[in-house]
């Protein structure tokens, strides 16, 4: 589970990072240009520890940008990315974990609020003054409540000794149903790959639904057009071990590692992919 926390924060990290682009408007045409640059160098990294070393020094410098613009909604949405897939990808010590996901969480709520004055009150509003919530999104409100659902999902993986917290769940599983309603292909079709870790997070008997995971994971998969191995071995990892079906659980991952990780804008991520999807194999007879 931590390791699938671990690459899922990635996941939020290499297809929607946008920290210093959202900050265009405050530091003009160059500092864009160059935030650009940056970006798309650090999707078609090769080497996590270098982008591991690096991340730290943008959460303080998002942390400055923030302090001086509380009330920006981008800085307050980069600063929930950065935050969780710092969090998610790179720290093991559970305090911190916690800790920084509260900050990913805050930032997104807040930024919820300030971008739609009838959401500040959607966790402690009645379910069904939710769902009308939920209704009532356009596509315009996508990016926001993305990011939402994903700072949130990330927040609840560290309190899942919280019973509150994961009465949660629910609201986190609607957001993303109502983004793939809006918006199918949003960040290459990642609301599906959350909805199947949700749907196997139980197993059957308890209520898990792992034929509605396979369907989420397949579609996460054909969205991508297969350029996301990350999605293979959630599939892997969370639905064919699940079933207990040895033959697809070895079948995807070993078609992780036989592919290609350099694509473009997927190379960082498709590389922890495969370091997962090794792993995963390796200690498969200890499972099935």
């Amino acid at each position: 589970m931590h390791k699938i926390s671990q690459l899922t924060h990635l996941l939020i990290l290499a297809l929607s990072i946008s920290i210093l682009t959202g900050c265009s408007s405050l530091v003009g045409s160059v500092t864009n240009g160059m935030a650009s640059s940056l970006t798309s160098a650090m999707l078609n990294h090769n080497d996590v520890d270098t982008v591991k070393t690096a991340l730290p020094a943008y959460l303080l410098m998002v942390d400055g940008f923030v302090r001086d613009d509380p009330e920006n909604i981008d800085l307050l949405l980069a600063r929930a990315k950065l935050y969780g897939a710092y969090a998610g990808a790179f720290v093991d010590e559970k305090p911190r974990v916690k800790r920084l996901s509260q900050t990913a969480f805050d930032s997104a709520i807040q930024a919820t609020c300030l971008h739609r004055n009838d959401s500040c009150t959607l966790r402690q509003q009645p379910y069904d003054e939710f769902q009308q919530l939920l209704a009532k999104l356009t596509t315009d409100d996508v990016p926001v409540f993305y990011v939402l659902g994903t700072s949130w999902a990330s927040w609840l993986q560290t309190n899942t000794d919280d019973w509150n917290a994961i009465a949660e769940l629910p609201r986190i599983s609607a957001i993303m149903q109502r983004i793939i309603e809006l918006n199918e292909g949003y960040q290459y079709g990642s609301a599906h790959m959350y909805l199947g870790i949700i749907e196997t997070l139980l197993p059957p008997a308890l209520g898990g639904k792992p034929d509605k995971a396979q369907a989420h994971f397949k579609r996460a998969i054909e969205i991508s057009q297969g350029k996301n191995l990350y999605v293979k071995v959630v599939y892997a990892q969370r639905y064919a071990r699940l079933v207990f079906n040895r033959e697809l659980h070895d079948q995807l991952l070993n078609e992780v590692l036989k592919a290609d990780p350099v694509i473009e804008d997927f190379t960082l991520m498709n590389i922890m992919a495969q370091a997962l999807a090794k792993q995963l194999l390796e200690n498969a007879d200890d499972y099935f």
